[in-house]
């Protein structure tokens, strides 16, 4: 990895399965739902939730208006266990690729989630990416934590 690159690591326990986790990361509507940060309104083009397919998505801006496009492609998919993704930036974006990997093991209140998200483009500030998963990840535990019958 070069110098104009970075990685963060992120590790959180939630009280909820695994398939539950692996879903939101494969739902379109569920990624709208938790993956934009705090201030910004998701949208996907198109999806094909496989391995070896991917997704189109935009973050926008809220507040300004201001959209980023990205193409996630699904490099490994083990249900229930682990997710890799390639992400790439539209035009005008940042050039270069990064890496998410995301890793579940069930524990004995629910599942652990690691994230390693690797190749951040240096014009990204690893502190401004690790707070935006935070928000992510609050969305995240509130979509799949709530257990709600019928």
């Amino acid at each position: 990895m070069s110098d104009s690159s970075s990685t963060i690591r992120l590790h959180r326990v939630l009280r909820a399965p695994a398939e539950r986790i692996y879903k939101a990361f494969l739902d379109p509507d569920a990624l709208c739902r938790w993956l934009p940060p705090f201030g910004f309104l998701g949208k996907i083009e198109r999806i094909d939730p496989r391995e070896g397919g991917g997704y189109h998505m935009s973050f926008t801006n809220f507040g300004t208006g201001q959209s980023q496009w990205f193409e996630s492609r699904f490099v490994e998919l083990v249900p229930g266990e682990r997710i890799v993704l390639a992400d790439t930036f539209d035009k005008p974006g940042p050039a270069g690729s990064m890496t998410k990997t995301i890793t579940l093991r069930p524990v004995s209140c629910g599942t652990e989630l690691e994230i390693v998200h690797a190749g951040i483009p240096s014009v990204i500030p690893p502190e401004m990416c690790y707070l935006g998963w935070q928000e992510s990840l609050r969305q995240l535990a509130s979509l799949v934590e709530p257990e709600i019958p019928g």
